[in-house]
C-alpha cells in the first residue's frame, strides 16, 4: 500500500501566558543566513523609556563636561595671571600688579544657600523616580510622583533665584571697596568679576530651565517625559554648584 504523506503543521512555541508573554508565535524558517527581520526584534524590545533616558543623560553630561573644561581653562589663566609681571617704567624692572582683595562675606552665604538648593533638586529627582508613586500614575490612580516632586522643584528655584540676588550684592560690595569691574580695575578684580559672572549666567540657565521644567510638568502626559525633565534640570543644577565650590575655593586661596 503507498505511503501517503501529510503535511505536519509548523512547529508552535508557546510560553507561559503570564504578564509580559507573548501569544503563541509560529516558528518558521527564514531560509538561512539570518538575514530576516526576526534578528532586530530584541533591539527593538529593548528600546524604550530607560533608553532614552540614557541617551538624554549623555547628552547632557557630555554637555557639562565641556562645561567644566571651560571653567578649567577659566582657573588656569586665572593663576597664570597672578603669576604674570609687567615692567616698571621707572625702575624698568619687573614687578607684579596682583592685589588680593577681601571677598565679601555675603559669598559664603550664597554658598550655603547653593548647597541647600542642591539638596531640594535631589530630593525632587528622587521623587519622581519613587518606584510605588510612578506605578500609581502608570495604572493611571492620580499623579502622586508629580505632587511631590513639584514642591521640592519650586523650592529649587527661589534658592537659585537668593543665589543670584546674593551674588548681585557681592558684586556691589566689592564695587564699594573700589574694586570696579572696568577698564581701569586690577587683574585680581577683573578676574574675581569674569569667573563669578560666568558662573552666574550658568546658573541663571538652570534657573531657567527650573522655571520651564515647573510650568510644564503638569501638562506632560507621560511620566518617562516628567523623568527626564527633572533628571536633567538636576545633574545639570548639581554640577552647577559644585563648579561653584571649586571657584569660591580658587579665589578664597588664589589671592
Amino acid at each position: 500500500m503507498p505511503s501517503t504523506f501529510t503535511r505536519t503543521p509548523a512547529e508552535t512555541e508557546r510560553r507561559d501566558p503570564g504578564i509580559g508573554g507573548k501569544p503563541p508565535v509560529d516558528r518558521r524558517h527564514t531560509g538561512g543566513g539570518g538575514g530576516g527581520g526576526g534578528g532586530d526584534e530584541p533591539n527593538r524590545e529593548r528600546r524604550g523609556p530607560r533608553d532614552l533616558l540614557n541617551r538624554i543623560r549623555i547628552f547632557v553630561f557630555s554637555a557639562l563636561a565641556g562645561d567644566l573644561m571651560f571653567f578649567a581653562v577659566l582657573v588656569a589663566l586665572f593663576y597664570a595671571r597672578q603669576a604674570g609681571l609687567r615692567m616698571d617704567p621707572r625702575s624698568h624692572e619687573f614687578i607684579g600688579d596682583w592685589r588680593p582683595i577681601l571677598l565679601p562675606r555675603i559669598l559664603y552665604l550664597n554658598t550655603g544657600l547653593l548647597l541647600l538648593s542642591s539638596l531640594t533638586m535631589e530630593r525632587a529627582r528622587r521623587h519622581i523616580f519613587r518606584e510605588i508613586d510612578v506605578l500609581e500614575e502608570w495604572l493611571g490612580l492620580g499623579q502622586p510622583a508629580l505632587r511631590r516632586t513639584l514642591p521640592w522643584v519650586g523650592a529649587t528655584l527661589l534658592l537659585g533665584i537668593m543665589f543670584l540676588i546674593g551674588q548681585v550684592v557681592a558684586w556691589k560690595q566689592l564695587t564699594a571697596q573700589g574694586f570696579a569691574f572696568d577698564r581701569w580695575s586690577t587683574p585680581t578684580s577683573y578676574f574675581f568679576y569674569i569667573i563669578t559672572g560666568l558662573h552666574a549666567a550658568h546658573l541663571l540657565a538652570g534657573v531657567a530651565a527650573l522655571a520651564l521644567c515647573l510650568t510644564t510638568l503638569g501638562w506632560l502626559k507621560r511620566v518617562e517625559y516628567r523623568q527626564i525633565a527633572v533628571d536633567a534640570t538636576a545633574w545639570y543644577w548639581h554640577t552647577m554648584s559644585l563648579a561653584w565650590i571649586l571657584l569660591l575655593a580658587v579665589l578664597a586661596t588664589g589671592q
